[in-house]
């Protein structure tokens, strides 16, 4: 980002959250501070309650203990299917995100448009979802997203249903779309290598019940002067991978914990 981060967006203090006595906690005794502008990525195991701390965020989701701050206008929130109406075209489902916003009609053309130009989309306005590829489909929902006008942006493994090729193009063009729009992004993922091309800061969830259990700041492993790496020759490549094949391994102890 060009600016730094200084304000507190979302907070969590003691959160937990149960759905029923019978299942046990799903989170527990989670804190967690994310500041204006910052890119987080989440990691954890299956069933260790990730989505369900989406849900807190978005308020779709009240806490059981403990509390949570967030924006009052709420989330945009996007999912591994971009869920898109069959029946309208990609401009018009970006329309109705702006519709609902109470954007007035008469400025909501030229929004689209240029919406669909943020995510390379310029001439798909007229097309129908089933026209679009998955990823084509993907950049539609973020565009509709984006149209909510929120300060907060969460994602639920976006990616995860798309060919390799095309998750590293939509990973870059996100990261791009970041840096112009200036949004707060929490980002799921299961991937270690996305989280650590994405994050500002990777947070790893523990095992059910879910509390964050340890934490890591990419921005000087992107830089490897920073850490002196470069004075052993050690490239940024390097450092990343090093950085990734740790918290796998953390990942790792977690999802063995949590088959136990």
């Amino acid at each position: 980002m060009t600016t730094t981060p200084s304000e507190t967006v979302i907070r969590m203090e003691n959160l937990g959250k149960t759905f029923s006595a019978e299942d046990g906690a799903v989170l527990q005794g989670l804190d967690l501070e994310i500041e204006r502008g910052q890119f987080v990525a989440l990691l954890g195991a299956s069933g260790s309650g990730k989505t369900t701390l989406l849900n807190v965020v978005a308020g779709l989701e009240e806490p059981t203990e403990g509390s949570v701050t967030a924006p009052a206008q709420g989330a945009a929130m996007m999912f591994q299917d971009a869920g898109l109406f069959p029946w309208l075209t990609a401009g018009k489902n970006v329309e109705l995100a702006l519709e609902l916003a109470g954007v007035p009609k008469a400025a909501r053309k030229d929004r689209v448009q240029e919406l669909l130009e943020l995510v390379r989309l310029p001439s798909v306005a007229d097309k129908r979802p089933h026209e679009l590829s998955g990823g084509m489909r993907q950049r539609v929902g973020l565009a509709r997203a984006l149209a909510q006008e929120r300060e907060v942006l969460l994602m639920d493994e976006p990616f995860s249903a798309l060919d390799a090729i095309t998750r590293d193009l939509l990973q870059e063009e996100l990261l791009r779309i970041w840096e112009v729009t200036g949004r707060t992004i929490v980002f799921i993922t299961h991937n270690v290598s996305e989280a650590v091309h994405l994050g500002q800061r990777v947070l790893l969830l523990s095992s059910r019940p879910g509390k964050i259990v340890e934490e890591w700041d990419t921005g000087p492993w992107k830089d490897p002067g920073s850490y002196g790496f470069e004075a052993v020759g050690q490239s940024r490549e390097e450092t990343l991978d090093q950085l990734t094949r740790t918290i796998t391994h953390r990942l790792r102890e977690e999802i063995g914990r949590h088959a136990r």
